[in-house]
């Protein structure tokens, strides 16, 4: 039997990013911030794993002055050397452009340009500052340490209500269906709507 995969609620998703964007008394400089916020919603939004989220190019994320709307994750950075391509969400078309103008203004002569970086974007942001990032602002929002991965997790589950698994399975760059069949499994949310449709009038 397969263990029940656990995600966070809209609720939970929403402290999360708000946490992350404007944190109390963290007197990091703002950009730092959206710089974080915009890693956990590339998570949330995309369903990028963290390994992949901290090989990003800027040019992957912003190209002809201005955000891109579809990010195409390379066969190399990809876990499984397979590549997909991700439309990307409103909120994330917001993020990527205030990025461009707080992180990757005026380095385009550079190279390489990774999207997410710490003190010089020659060097990526590594997977474990990521993971504590995560960790501590998911402490202090909800009230428990999450894993980056779960973030993945939440984006697939919500994507079952809306598509089909196949489209999910695209988007999430799984080269067996069976890897996306376990968010086929109903979760506390899905029995709370079937008791909750008991009470609707027909």
């Amino acid at each position: 039997m397969k263990t029940q995969l656990k995600t966070l609620t809209p609720e939970e998703c929403d402290k999360l990013l708000f946490h992350l964007l404007t944190p109390p008394g963290n007197k990091a400089p703002p950009r730092v911030h959206h710089r974080n916020f915009t890693m956990a919603l590339l998570m949330l939004d995309a369903g990028l794993r963290v390994g992949e989220l901290v090989q990003l190019r800027q040019d992957q994320l912003w190209f002809a002055d201005a955000a891109v709307s579809a990010l195409t994750i390379d066969k190399d950075q990809a876990k499984n050397k397979h590549e997909r391509t991700i439309s990307l969400s409103i909120r994330l078309d917001a993020a990527i452009t205030i990025m461009q103008r707080q992180w990757w203004n005026n380095q385009f002569h550079l190279k390489p340009l990774y999207a997410f970086y710490s003190r010089t974007c020659h060097r990526p942001i590594s997977t474990r500052q990521v993971r504590r990032i995560i960790a501590s602002a998911s402490a202090l929002s909800i009230g428990r340490e999450i894993h980056p991965h779960l973030l993945r997790h939440t984006f697939a589950t919500r994507l079952m209500d809306k598509t089909s698994m196949r489209v999910v399975q695209e988007l999430l760059g799984h080269q067996n269906l069976s890897s996306t069949q376990i968010y086929t499994h109903p979760n506390s949310v899905d029995r709370q709507k079937a008791i909750g449709a008991l009470n609707q009038k027909e």
